[in-house]
């Protein structure tokens, strides 16, 4: 079987130890190739071969290499797999290995053993197979174990040598990186599948009050950031309403943020409400942040099992919207607002009774959503903004998840843009 030779490819500067090639003629500094755009090292080092081969004079079948640069590549000599992991430092680029040598620890019969093991030995290395022309089979099943080609003993010489070393270290760097590129993706979903896990399911049985979420957060390409939020009905028939945000945009304060709405959650449905479990919420925050500066404002609701009547607790929070058929929508009182959890050790924070009426709908947010910009200046939207602008939303007939979609793509759009903050709206309805 004739060998394959293969086709002279572009190889980076790096790993080939070529100069940079100068521009064709008529083509200008701009228009050729910047060495940026294809290495990921600017550092020009001669190519180094470690020839892994048990006859004592075996260097002998390697003639003198040459790089296209017209550097010779340095070749190095291991008559056993135990000299070749000495030698095997990081400046080798290829390894040429004669499949012929034994494998220890391996199988008799394995004839791929020892190619196996310096692949263990050796995972960021590119390999050619060394084999007899008349052993093309296994030669093609190194390749598919993962040598990135093979040579024929008796068909060696130094031009197909150099070109066969700078493919197989092309082709490492390649396959190298489209395995990082696969890995990174596996974990960009992995991490939405567990953001996703992450985000709360509320429990609402038995109650005739409509729920509606929308969540945004501001780091780029995530599914979860500082804010959060929760729903719950207790055995009473009491509903309780969360939305808080953990200032910051990173992961470690999304994490902190699902450990206060899972604290909440819990201590909610043990009967704890009010100032009671906010102060234990300021001790969990205490307890899990990574820094003594990282606090977390909140807003707390819990409507009586009637509709009509809620109890509100604001943690440095904004104060919710309440609209309410034939009246404008407003802001519910903001007077007995108590400090962000984790500012002042043992801080109070007031319940407010709020009279809600047969029908309402009642707005819990965070502050992402009105400190958007207004246009190319400095202006926010603001709270009086957002009033406004639902007003005028609720009296183009919308409501429910259209409303909050709404809400927050004007918000985007008016900021020009994707929001900095965290973005978290959540709406409960009681119809007649």
């Amino acid at each position: 079987m004739p060998l394959p030779i293969p086709r002279q490819r572009a190889i980076p500067a790096v790993e080939s130890g070529q100069a940079p090639a100068a521009p064709p003629s008529g083509t200008s500094k701009e228009e050729a190739p910047r060495k940026e755009e294809t290495v990921e090292n600017t550092t020009h080092t001669n190519l180094t071969l470690l020839l892994i081969e048990d006859d004592p004079g075996g260097s002998a079948l390697v003639p003198e290499l040459l790089d296209s640069a017209g550097k010779p590549i340095r070749v190095r000599t291991a008559r056993n797999l135990t000299e070749a992991e000495r030698l095997l430092t990081d400046d080798v680029h290829c390894i040429l290995l004669d499949l012929a040598l034994p494998a220890p620890g391996r199988a008799a019969d394995d004839e791929l053993g020892v190619l196996k093991h310096v692949l263990e030995l050796a995972p960021r290395h590119a390999v050619l197979a060394l084999t007899a022309s008349g052993d093309a089979e296994r030669a093609a099943e190194a390749v598919r174990v993962g040598a990135q080609d093979y040579l024929f003993r008796d068909e060696l010489d130094g031009r197909l040598l150099s070109r066969a070393i700078r493919y197989a270290v092309e082709r490492k760097r390649s396959d190298t990186a489209e395995r990082r590129l696969a890995e990174g993706r596996m974990r960009a979903q992995e991490n939405r599948r567990l953001e996703r896990g992450l985000l709360p399911t509320p429990l609402l049985e038995g109650s005739s009050l409509r729920f509606a979420a929308r969540y945004r957060p501001g780091r780029s390409r995530a599914l979860l950031g500082g804010d959060f939020y929760d729903v719950v009905r207790t055995s009473d028939g009491t509903v309780h309403a969360m939305i808080g945000d953990v200032c910051g945009h990173g992961p470690d304060e999304a994490a902190l943020g699902v450990e206060l709405r899972i604290a909440w959650r819990a201590l909610t449905l043990a009967g704890l409400c009010g100032d009671a479990l906010l102060g234990t919420l300021q001790q969990v925050l205490e307890h899990e942040r990574a820094d003594e500066e990282i606090f977390a404002t909140l807003c707390t609701v819990d409507i009586a099992p009637d509709g009509r009547r809620a109890g509100l607790c604001l943690a440095g929070h904004p104060s919710p919207l309440l609209a309410r058929p034939g009246r404008p929508a407003q802001l519910l009182p903001y007077d007995n607002n108590g400090p962000a959890l984790g500012l002042l050790p043992g801080a109070r924070w007031p319940r407010m009774e709020v009279k809600l009426g047969a029908e309402w709908s009642l707005m819990l947010y965070t502050d992402g959503l009105i400190e958007g910009r207004i246009g190319e200046g400095r202006e926010r939207l603001g709270q009086d903004g957002m009033v406004e602008m639902v007003r005028r939303q609720l009296s183009e007939g919308l409501q429910g998840e259209a409303l909050l979609r709404a809400a927050v793509n004007e918000v985007r759009d008016l900021n020009g843009g994707e929001l900095a903050d965290d973005v978290a709206v959540l709406l409960l309805d009681r119809g007649i």
